[in-house]
């Protein structure tokens, strides 16, 4: 009976029969060619495998680690053309993971399991996550704190109700227990925060609030399907600083703020920027606008009293602004809470800031709140002997109809072949229009010829304000 040869290996197989000599020497060679497959870098408990050029690796089933476990699934495709080629690098460089094969264009899909997340990480901070990263990821506005249209940096004690920095709205039960500008003081990455300054050291009462909070409009946050089954796990992330430390406070609400989830978090070195996130799974129950309202309240505690103060990590059917026990900064006389980089995202892992670009940042600012400046000039035509109406376009869609402001006194010009003004103190505003265009009407003028085109200037600044 001849050698024959095994399937795969092409291993020799003596003859039977065959002498003692002839065996041994068959089957060291055969021992041989076993070795080699196993690279010479793989000795001891380190075994590495050389299966030769143009040759391929058969895997049938999936591959365990030490402990026996399943580490990585190799599942078939019949007639497949396309595949993955891992490749690694020398010193510098990078290890790619490249698609390969038969067609032109190959893409590479990742399939995560149920809710679960896709994230990419560098310098150990993930940079990317695929529910959150694409469109509108941060569902804060002015979120680093650099639009200040109202103030423009200046220091303000506001009152109930009083927008700050652009989309952020201070509640207080008492007036003149903080102050709020935009600084310069902010973490690396960002160049202005939001400063609060406490100006007494107030015991705030239990039926009492001082807050920041921002509300986020229903359209900007319908994909998150709160009050239902679908409620998607979100995620709010800031830099803050304080003079204090310790456990602070904060909450999220429903419009009608019938549902609450009060959260903490802890400032532990004072005057020192610390990064935080909070991860909250999106609730279930309650009625949550989708619409041009108040999608979302999104709120910093600076003082809370016990009846607006409940159980942390939960959500609750009750009106809550902050955690029960945490830090008041309007309790300490000159305590200073600077906050910047805050994003709201959707998924359970805080990911890189979402830097906008500056105009594109201010256009949504101005979607709630935009001013045409003092002095500045707008088509209009003599309407009747006393009144003259202009014309005024806005750089975006506001949000609703606006309530219209005059900044300074009742003094107003018009042009024809002079520059006239009138002074009077009975001069009126009436608005009319889409949400992008509004007709001002101005009375209070004398002797006007009617139906003549003019030009119209007011010399204090028109606000109009359709914040939430």
């Amino acid at each position: 009976m001849a050698d024959s040869t095994t399937s795969n290996l092409l291993l020799t197989k003596p003859e039977v029969g065959a002498s003692t000599d002839s065996w041994g020497t068959k089957i060291n060679t055969d021992l041989d060619s076993i070795d080699a497959i196993f690279a010479a870098a793989g000795t001891g408990t380190s075994v590495g495998l050389n299966i030769g050029s143009g040759k391929k690796l058969k895997i049938v089933g999936d591959i365990i680690d030490t402990n026996g476990n399943e580490l990585l699934k190799v599942t078939a495709t019949a007639s497949a053309v396309n595949e993955l080629t891992l490749a690694n690098a020398a010193t510098g460089g990078v290890p790619t993971l490249t698609a390969s094969g038969g067609d032109t264009n190959i893409g590479i899909e990742l399939i995560s399991k149920g809710t679960g997340e896709i994230t990419a990480n560098v310098n150990g901070k993930d940079v990317f996550n695929a529910s959150s990263n694409f469109g509108f990821k941060n569902r804060i506005i002015n979120g680093a704190m650099v639009i200040d249209q109202r103030n423009a940096g200046a220091s303000v004690t506001p009152t109930a109700s009083a927008y700050t920095l652009d989309r952020w709205e201070a509640g207080l039960s008492v007036t003149s227990k903080f102050s709020v500008q935009r600084s310069t003081t902010a973490p690396a990455g960002f160049i202005n925060s939001l400063l609060a300054t406490s100006t007494s050291a107030y015991t705030v009462g239990a039926g009492e609030i001082f807050v920041l909070t921002q509300f986020i409009e229903g359209y900007n946050v319908a994909d998150m399907g709160f009050g239902t089954a679908n409620a998607s796990t979100f995620t709010i992330s800031f830099w803050v600083r304080s003079s204090l430390t310790g456990t602070f406070g904060g909450s999220l609400q429903n419009s009608g703020r019938t549902r609450s989830y009060p959260f903490t978090y802890t400032i532990s070195s004072a005057n020192t920027w610390e990064q935080k996130s909070i991860t909250v799974t999106g609730d279930t129950t309650g009625t949550w606008l989708t619409d041009n309202g108040r999608g979302l309240n999104v709120i910093f505690s600076l003082g809370a009293g016990s009846t607006f103060s409940g159980t942390a990590n939960a959500w609750a059917t009750a009106n809550y602004y902050s955690a029960t026990g945490a830090t008041s900064v309007v309790g300490t006389n000159g305590a200073t809470f600077y906050i910047t980089g805050v994003q709201l995202e959707k998924g359970s892992t805080a990911t890189s800031f979402d830097y906008r670009p500056y105009g594109t940042e201010l256009q949504l600012c101005q979607r709630y709140y935009v001013e045409f400046p003092s002095s500045s000039q707008m088509a209009a035509y003599t309407s009747s002997a006393t009144e003259i109406v202009g014309t005024v376009n806005l750089p975006v869609q506001l949000r609703a109809t606006p309530s219209v402001t005059s900044a300074g006194g009742n003094k107003y010009g018009w042009y024809d072949t002079n520059y006239n003004t009138s002074t009077s103190n009975t001069v009126s505003m009436a608005t009319t229009g889409s949400l992008a265009t509004y007709a001002i009407s101005q009375a209070g003028f004398g002797s006007l010829t009617t139906l003549r085109s003019r030009v119209l200037q007011s010399d204090s600044a028109y606000k109009f304000s359709a914040e939430l």
